[in-house]
């Protein structure tokens, strides 16, 4: 297989296009899944996607743009790839986001040199040695184990044909163990998870025993009504509402009106959320949490724009000291609306929190509900980013400082914005795995919260 820095340079020579960029991932992925205390089944895979955008230029903020997609590994097809991609360019609408493209010296970010030439970072089933060695003493125990953990090295190479070349190795792990103990209507569930770089980090004894103390808790069965109830959020519940909340922060669609956002006249920058000085921000050089810190996409969004393909990453506070700092501006739209270009965050953390425990929270709570894990989270309303989804997994009645029994499952309806006004408490930050968006998004550290009026809309027949 031709390495993706010649594929790179080659489809750059071969290009008749006015401008041309070139991105080029190549991904080594290895899983490991077991079920009912058993290994079922691993296994490792190569894959390479690689995409040419063309550029035909009608003037510095005028052009057009094709991009074509491809994960051929024959060398003799790359030119077709880029005939197409200049065939698209060429027959496409003019581009709403176009701007000069970048340079090497645009923004200081240093290019790959030597590093351009490297072979792609790689992973294979023997990263989950420790792991699976740990998880054999849980299968000895009484309680079924299920779980999947998977590990990816994406390796992206950037070049254009104004001289930016970019090299950046992508590792992305996470483990989940799902936990059942009894049949039938005695049936509990629960569930922890963790993300991981390399898996030297993944405490599998400690998981266990957290999974047996919440199927512990629910040996006793309570059933409540819906209802308002004070509620304590652990980080990986936080981090898949926070995650939406991020998601939703693209500056246009708050300046024209359309996301919960927009005021009149304007965006809502500069709007108190929260007393408690909480600062949610995404930073590439985050410790344990970093990543690519440039742009590389191969399509245009509100988010992100071909033509700021090389732009550096770098921190954004979102919310600093609980005001709303920043929206998400690629460079033309913050051109249009006179903002700072900002580029979105592939990690997220909250902090501005006590050093308290989510156990130190618990004891601290005279009666309500802990809410360990979310699922099916959907959209209601974009204007107040009003959510619904449901619970799953366990959630536990606290009663005098201590957890009492599980309770039935819940439908919920929540916004993050006003769970942010409406928070009393935020605990020590950690690193977390949200449950729900796992799979588009790992890197997060987030603190538990204390809700004092969380809304269960209805009771959830779901188990």
């Amino acid at each position: 297989m031709l390495p993706a820095g010649a594929l790179v340079e080659q489809a750059l020579a071969l290009s008749h296009a006015d401008e041309a960029m070139v991105i080029a991932t190549d991904a080594h992925e290895a899983s490991l899944r077991w079920a009912g205390n058993s290994m079922t089944t691993n296994g490792s895979s190569i894959s390479r996607e690689w995409a040419v955008i063309s550029i035909f230029r009608d003037g510095p903020n005028s052009a057009r743009v094709g991009s074509v997609r491809s994960t051929s590994v024959d060398p003799t097809e790359i030119e077709a790839v880029v005939r197409a991609s200049e065939m698209a360019a060429r027959t496409a609408e003019p581009a709403k986001d176009a701007m000069p493209l970048l340079t090497p010296d645009s923004d200081g970010l240093p290019d790959a040199g030597s590093d351009w030439a490297a072979a792609p970072g790689s992973t294979g089933i023997e990263v989950f040695t420790d792991l699976a060695r740990d998880l054999a003493g849980g299968f000895d125990g009484a309680d079924r184990l299920y779980g999947f953990a998977y590990h990816q090295m994406h390796t992206t190479w950037l070049g254009t044909s104004t001289g930016i070349r970019r090299r950046f190795v992508q590792p992305t792990g996470s483990v989940e163990i799902n936990g059942k103990r009894g049949d039938g209507a005695d049936l509990a569930s629960a569930w922890v998870g963790v993300g991981t770089a390399d898996f030297t980090d993944v405490d599998v004894p400690g998981l266990l025993t957290e999974l047996s103390r919440r199927l512990d808790w629910s040996e006793r069965r309570v059933e409540l009504p819906a209802g308002r109830y004070e509620t304590l959020l652990p980080p990986s519940a936080v981090a898949d509402l926070m995650i939406y909340l991020a998601w939703s922060m693209e500056g246009r669609g708050a300046h024209e009106g359309h996301s919960a956002f927009a005021k009149a006249g304007g965006t809502r920058i500069g709007e108190r959320l929260s007393d408690i000085p909480l600062t949610l921000y995404s930073d590439p050089s985050a410790s344990g949490l970093e990543y690519r810190p440039f742009v590389a996409t191969s399509s245009s969004s509100e988010s992100l724009s071909v033509f700021d393909n090389g732009l550096a990453a770098r921190r954004v506070d979102w919310l600093r000291d609980g005001v709303i700092e920043s929206l998400v501006y690629p460079r033309a739209t913050a051109a249009e609306f006179g903002a700072p270009p900002t580029v979105p965050g592939e990690n997220l953390l909250l902090t501005g929190g006590s050093g308290a425990s989510i156990d130190e929270m618990i004891a601290d709570t005279e009666r309500g509900l802990l809410l360990t894990t979310l699922w099916y989270i959907r959209e209601v309303d974009p204007a107040t980013l009003l959510l619904t989804g449901l619970t799953r997994d366990g959630v536990y009645l606290v009663e005098n400082g201590e957890v009492t029994a599980a309770v039935n499952n819940f439908r919920f309806n929540e916004s993050p914005i006003d769970l942010l006004r409406r928070t009393t408490e935020a605990g020590a930050t950690e690193t977390t795995l949200p449950r729900e968006w796992k799979d588009w998004f790992t890197r997060t550290a987030m603190p538990p919260l204390r809700i004092p009026d969380f809304h269960m809309s209805s009771v959830s027949q779901a188990t």
